[in-house]
């Protein structure tokens, strides 16, 4: 309750100390899911920092676009959500697209990159999977406010039994202990958490629940979202997808996270 206490207050000075540069435009403060590997995760030098694949996106496209974009942590992505909506913040750094959201922020176009969210399973306990279907009478768990594509979403909500955590980590410790039958989340980094984690009996069906594409998303209220800086964020974005930039610095992303991890568990 203290450790929450704190982060609030500190985000609350951060807020506050970048507002005036904030007013100006030239500075975008941004933050994303920090559970998150490789894409993104908390710094190991600075925990109010995110690192990762998105993050050194996120500083080119700026760059480029002639901004600072600001990335810091603002707690569990479904509170990052929330800091988005409220307009506490100005960008979230990658984002699937939902009906919901798009009523709650600005999707910037062309998406940086396709992810894959898949069943994570105890190898003692595996199961058939070939469409939604096979969750039904299954006990699921996933993160709060995680999205896995509308059609899923929608399915998910009227026909299976997905119980929410606030954490990845959670969700994967509980399957290891087999207290439900399965985990939703995404590839890359489920794979990185597993490994961060240590648990080696858990695996994932091959057929994907979906098949997602990660978007920069602009909070509907400051007053930075108007057209001329929005069209040249897309414009950078645009030329970093154009020139396939993901690829390296996922890459580069995966070793830092791997030295991350074996720096932790030493």
């Amino acid at each position: 309750m203290r450790v929450t206490s704190l982060l609030s207050v500190f985000v609350a000075f951060l807020l506050a100390w970048t507002a005036p540069v904030l007013s100006q435009c030239d500075t975008l403060l941004a933050s994303g899911n920090a559970e998150y590997p490789p894409y993104l995760w908390r710094s190991a030098q600075d925990e109010y920092r995110l690192d990762g694949a998105v993050a050194a996106l996120m500083e080119r496209i700026g760059k480029e676009a002639g901004v600072e974009i600001r990335l810091i942590f603002t707690g569990p992505w479904g509170r990052t959500q929330e800091e988005l909506a409220a307009g506490r913040i100005d960008v979230i750094a990658g984002a699937f697209f939902t009906r919901a959201r798009s009523e709650r922020m600005d999707y910037l176009y062309p998406a940086f990159q396709q992810t894959r969210s898949l069943v994570w399973v105890h190898e003692d306990k595996p199961f058939e999977y070939s469409g939604f279907a096979d969750l039904r009478g299954r006990q699921g768990i996933t993160v709060i406010n995680n999205s896995f594509g509308q059609a899923f979403d929608d399915y998910a909500r009227d026909n299976l039994s997905i119980h929410q955590v606030g954490s990845l980590e959670q969700g994967l410790r509980m399957l290891s202990g087999k207290r439900v039958d399965y985990v939703i989340y995404e590839e890359q980094p489920g794979l990185a958490y597993a490994r961060k984690l240590q648990i080696p009996a858990l695996k994932t069906l091959p057929q994907p629940v979906s098949g997602e594409a990660l978007d920069m998303t602009m909070s509907k209220t400051p007053a930075c979202n108007t057209d001329e800086p929005r069209q040249r964020l897309q414009a950078a974005l645009q030329k970093s997808v154009q020139e396939g930039r993901m690829v390296t610095l996922l890459e580069q992303a995966q070793q830092r996270w791997q030295d991350f991890v074996d720096t932790r568990n030493r």
